[in-house]
């Protein structure tokens, strides 16, 4: 009877410790196929090529987010716009264009870049579990109705700064960046991305003011998203118990870009070479009209009338938009609001052949912009130089032929 009690008491015992034995054995699987999960998740910066458009020359970043445990794979996108918005040319103008942050598959982001043939980098994001959850959080909160409109500028907080900032906030530490000090200027990095767009170069040239050519910090050279790219690919996180680590585990190229690279060299007359042609238009016409005793008001209608217009749009952007580095732009001493206000007074000056206070002012700004060109705290595109001097020599001419006709 006591063996009988005595084995079963001891199967007892044994049956606990088996159970006890199973249930840890399931803790510990239930606890691997976690963080398993966890670590399935992949989170990558993408930085795409430039593209053949003027809002596409500085390429794209977006933030790639892969769960295979859900079959979810997306692309969070903080370039979402659209020309269909109420007055959008008048606000982009104004720089009160608004972006939004989207979310698409990443077969559809994939296909449309492809098609495009702009190829797309992917940099893996060394995170842990934690900042992989806690940065899928700040983009879905980022990502609700009431917060995915934001206020784009372009140098300062665009679709490559916003993924990096969001990415920042997510880490537990502090990301270090290599190579902290710039020898760049926002218009350096502005002209590596339009080198083979000399017109659209040119445009943005007349436009950005003197403050563009001010050096800056490589956190600032991050707006352009291949050295966003670039300072990634060398940061290091380091953690609060001052652990190390790099941010991006791998990178690899996920779409080919185009055999030609960043789009050709568009053909056609460069803005130096129609420029040069108008100076020497302008130059010949007036060497004509002194000989002839002739005003050749008609080019003055054309030519001041041009730079009075551009003039009323570099005085808007450097007193009424929100654009940076637009003001001050010293390219306002060449082409200003006050030639359209003057034309007519003049014109009627020119052609009764008088002299015009207005062509003597003109001729000693220009005279002095031209001769002060190198000292000019602005680094202007080199098809100014004819312009200038076609305004010049239009003023001058006048002041000539009244000075010759009242003698």
């Amino acid at each position: 009877m006591q063996q009988n009690i005595s084995f079963l008491i001891n199967m007892k015992v044994l049956r606990c410790i088996l159970l006890l034995v199973l249930l840890l054995n399931a803790r510990v699987m239930f606890s691997t196929s976690v963080v398993n999960q966890k670590d399935s998740i992949r989170i990558s910066l993408l930085t795409c090529a430039p593209g053949d458009e003027v809002y596409s020359l500085f390429g794209h970043t977006a933030i790639r987010y892969q769960d295979p445990q859900q079959k979810l794979d997306i692309v969070f996108n903080y370039g979402m716009f659209s020309f269909k918005t109420p007055h959008f040319l008048w606000r982009f103008i104004k720089g009160e264009t608004d972006y939004e942050l989207g979310v698409n598959s990443y077969q559809d982001f994939a296909s449309e870049y492809i098609y495009l043939e702009r190829g797309v980098n992917e940099q893996i994001l060394n995170l842990t579990s934690d900042e992989k959850n806690k940065l899928f959080q700040l983009l879905q909160e980022n990502y609700r109705p009431q917060n995915r409109v934001y206020r784009y500028n372009y140098f300062f907080d665009n679709c490559a700064t916003r993924p990096r900032d969001i990415i920042e906030e997510s880490i537990n530490g502090k990301i270090h960046y290599q190579n902290q000090i710039s020898s760049k200027s926002f218009r350096d990095i502005v002209h590596e991305y339009t080198a083979n767009y000399p017109w659209t170069r040119f445009g943005i040239d007349l436009c950005l003011g003197s403050q563009a050519d001010l050096p800056i910090t490589l956190r600032q050279e991050m707006f352009a998203p291949l050295y966003l790219q670039r300072s990634f690919e060398s940061a290091v996180i380091k953690t609060n118990n001052n652990y190390s680590k790099k941010l991006i585990l791998s990178t690899q190229n996920i779409i080919p870009e185009r055999e030609d690279g960043i789009a050709g060299k568009v053909a056609g007359v460069t803005p130096w070479q129609a420029s040069l042609i108008l100076f020497i238009l302008v130059t010949s016409i007036t060497i004509y009209g002194l000989k002839k005793r002739k005003s050749m008001w008609g080019v003055d209608l054309i030519l001041f009338l041009s730079a009075g217009i551009i003039g009323c749009i570099l005085t808007f952007l450097a007193n009424f938009s929100e654009h940076p580095t637009v003001s001050p732009n010293y390219l306002l001493f060449v082409f200003h609001p006050f030639h359209i206000i003057a034309l007519p007074f003049t014109i009627y000056k020119s052609i009764k052949q008088q002299k015009c206070l207005y062509h003597i002012l003109n001729s000693v700004v220009l005279t002095l912009f031209i001769l002060l060109w190198a000292l000019i705290p602005q680094r202007f595109d080199l098809a100014v130089l004819p312009l200038a001097l076609s305004l010049l020599i239009r003023s001058a001419s006048n002041y000539i032929l009244a000075y010759n006709h009242n003698k």
